[in-house]
């Protein structure tokens, strides 16, 4: 698992959340993140929309670009069920990973990519979708484009399931909580985006936990910091394709460039007897072929969500996958949280919820910028 995901700063960024993957193209946190509407933007993890609005199309139906106007109350509801079972789910993915054992975290990432292919073909002729997808693969720029932010998600989907696998689950979900941090970190540094204050003040003490858990762990939390950056340059990458691909064609795509090297994977575990697919029971392989619908199913709800929610409530939901991960190590895994550690997460959350109220403060400065212009 990885999960998308919004905090202020980062135009236009998009990633997957944990589960979501590759297919994030409007979003999610795959994890995150879309970009913003106007000054208040969703950095990579909770893959709100961009201002240029999310895909055009895909499994949820076509909608209206998000930047606009959260709809209608009677599209809230749905919207907000929508976005708790995405982010639920990818909230949940760790027990997934743990009843795939014995297979590690090679074989379920390869077997999640070779399913995902087979259930997006599946799923482009029950819509009869096959066209936008070819017009997406015959660009070279495009392709390009989506086989970078492949390989990004499979580093991320690799160290994710090594980490719920090999009792790391605690700093895992580390990792999505710091995501949106370095989301808007990247805005800064390769976008060049300017901070305001709270922003700046927010960057300050997440700098301060990474230097706590340091010293919690005993080492840098490297787990963590490879899944925030992973999802946020997976994020930057995307941020190239805009909403000129939807979220079917770009999971399509993406996993299509990694179906070789996974099957691959394959075949050289099976031969080196390191494979559990066919060698542990109906279940354990209907568990594994069902990883391709388990990778697709959340990215459908947040397609869905993020159509019918404004992006403060998106950005506000990102926040339930990791959470979900956080208690599931401490009272299913039983993963140690020592004071130290508790710390150095206090110390996230409060740059979190600096990053929140910034956000959710957008729109209001919206309002008096666009109020200052017209006098």
């Amino acid at each position: 698992m990885p999960f998308s995901k919004p905090v202020p700063a980062l135009r236009g960024i998009r990633t997957a959340m944990p589960g979501e993957g590759v297919g994030a193209t409007s979003g999610p946190s795959a994890g995150s993140s879309a970009g913003s509407s106007g000054a208040s933007g969703a950095p990579d993890q909770s893959a709100a929309p961009s201002s240029s609005g999310p895909s055009s199309s895909g499994p949820a139906g076509t909608g209206p670009s998000s930047s606009g106007p959260a709809g209608t109350g009677r599209e809230n509801l749905p919207g907000i069920l929508f976005g708790i079972g995405a982010y639920g789910l990818w909230g949940l993915l760790p027990l997934y990973f743990m009843v795939l054992k014995p297979a590690g975290a090679v074989e379920i990432v390869a077997n999640r990519v070779v399913w995902s292919l087979v259930f997006c073909a599946i799923l482009l002729s029950v819509m009869r979708a096959w066209k936008p997808m070819l017009a997406a693969g015959r660009n070279p720029r495009t392709v390009g484009t989506l086989a970078g932010a492949a390989l990004l998600i499979a580093v991320n989907w690799l160290t994710y399931s090594w980490a719920v696998l090999n009792e790391h689950a605690v700093e895992a979900a580390l990792g999505y909580f710091i995501n949106p941090i370095v989301s808007v970190l990247l805005g800064v540094l390769v976008l060049k985006e300017k901070l305001r204050p709270l922003q700046w003040a927010a960057m300050a003490v997440g700098f301060i936990a990474v230097l706590v858990l340091a010293f919690a762990y005993g080492t840098v939390p490297w787990v963590a910091l490879a899944l925030a950056f992973s999802f946020g340059f997976y994020g930057l990458v995307k941020k190239g394709i805009g909403s000129r691909v939807d979220a079917v064609s770009s999971l399509t795509i993406e996993t299509a460039v990694l179906t070789p090297i996974a099957v691959g994977v394959m075949i050289w575990l099976s031969m080196t007897g390191a494979a559990t697919l066919t060698t542990n029971g109906a279940g354990h392989l209907w568990l594994l072929v069902a990883s391709g619908i388990i990778t697709a199913v959340p990215l459908i709800f947040f397609g869905a969500a993020a159509r019918r929610l404004p992006l403060s409530t998106v950005g506000l939901l990102q926040y339930l996958a990791p959470t979900l991960q956080f208690i599931l190590a401490l009272t299913v895994f039983k993963e140690a949280m020592p004071p130290e550690r508790w710390a150095g997460f206090g110390l996230v959350w409060l740059a979190l919820v600096m990053l929140t109220v910034d956000m959710i403060g957008g729109p209001r400065r919206n309002r008096r910028l666009r109020a200052a212009a017209a006098v």
